[in-house]
């Protein structure tokens, strides 16, 4: 028997086992949820067992969520993780000396609605009508501004009450500016579709380094909390990553008590919350900084129609909160005023 027919007669009987499916886990295993539903709310309590296609003598059961181990209670498992979005829900079967892992995937969803809010104007300021704004900072009394469009975009350092430009930063014709964040005396500004950033030395307002994205495919908005920086990038994933090396570490996903949603633009954090504007729409998101749970949202319905109305006037964007006076100062794409409101519950 030469080696080629030897090889065959060991490949045939291989090709057959796997077709039977015996060494595939999904054709031995199954994970199945009560009601044979994939998406949950928060702290939801579930029903969960495996299914035995073949009859396999199982030996041991253990699951985990997003590699994570979660324990059981008489069948059932509690959904109390941190962060919401899309999860990966594993079974880990150990079975006649194997083990082997099935998967499903499922939506961990918020446990609430979101509350309504809306606005009250207590000041309006003059604000450069050429500026395309993508990203609102401020830093104590002085406003920050970054600007978009490919040829038209810009860092600013602005008076707010006044709308004077104090210090301006042209960026290259190749890049389209989006949101800003300022942490440790460091400007940190995002582009559009280049993948690529930069960074900003606060005091001499003079760019000093620039970094690349990693995972996310887009530049959209940013913010901090003091210690880690949040980027949004278009989808529904809010990255957070480490202002040292601007890596992205994690993320979370934005997510109301019925869908995932993925439209958070500019960003503002604030007390563990942070201030998304909604792309393309009046309104503005309040989301959990841990969690991603969309917990409120802000009709901004009106705020547009008391700016000068002409044919390059765009959407609202832009949101910063100035601490001393503990109020909001938005605006949007081409608008000739600043807004500085508080936000009530409606």
């Amino acid at each position: 028997m030469n080696a080629f027919k030897l090889n065959l007669f060991f490949i045939i009987p291989l090709f057959f086992l796997a077709c039977d499916g015996t060494t595939n886990p999904s054709k031995l295993f199954e994970i199945q949820l009560e009601g044979n539903q994939t998406e949950f709310q928060k702290n939801q309590v579930v029903g969960i067992s495996v299914k035995n296609l073949k009859n396999k003598e199982i030996e041991k059961i253990t699951y985990t969520l997003d590699n994570k181990a979660i324990t059981l209670n008489n069948d059932k498992i509690t959904l109390d993780q941190l962060e919401l979005g899309a999860k990966t829900l594993t079974a880990n079967i150990s079975f006649e000396g194997e083990t082997v892992e099935v998967s499903k995937g499922i939506k961990l969803l918020a446990e609430h609605a979101p509350e309504i809010y809306t606005y009250e104007i207590l000041n309006v300021y003059p604000h450069d009508m050429d500026a395309y704004t993508q990203g609102l900072e401020f830093h104590q009394d002085t406003l920050y501004e970054s600007t978009g469009k490919k040829g038209k975009s810009s860092l600013r350092q602005v008076d707010f009450k006044t709308g004077e430009i104090l210090k301006k930063i042209d960026l290259d014709n190749t890049y389209f500016g989006e949101g800003i964040t300022i942490l440790n005396n460091k400007i940190y500004q995002l582009t559009w579709q280049s993948g690529v950033g930069f960074i900003y030395d606060l005091k001499a307002f003079k760019k000093i380094d620039s970094f690349k994205y990693n995972q996310s495919k887009e530049g959209w908005g940013l913010c901090n909390d003091g210690n880690k920086i949040f980027k949004s990038d278009g989808t529904e994933k809010i990255w957070y990553l480490n202002p040292e090396t601007m890596a992205e570490e994690g993320h979370f996903e934005t997510v109301t008590n019925t869908s995932i949603f993925n439209k958070a633009n500019e960003l503002e954090f604030v007390d563990g919350k942070i201030y998304a504007n909604v792309y393309q729409k009046e309104s503005m998101m309040i989301i959990d900084a841990k969690s991603g749970a969309i917990e409120g949202v802000i009709n901004f319905a009106g705020l547009k129609e008391k700016v000068t109305q002409h044919q390059n006037l765009d959407v609202l964007n832009g949101v910063a909160y100035h601490p001393q006076r503990k109020t909001f100062f938005v605006t949007g794409k081409n608008w000739d005023k600043l807004f500085e409101v508080n936000i009530l519950k409606k």
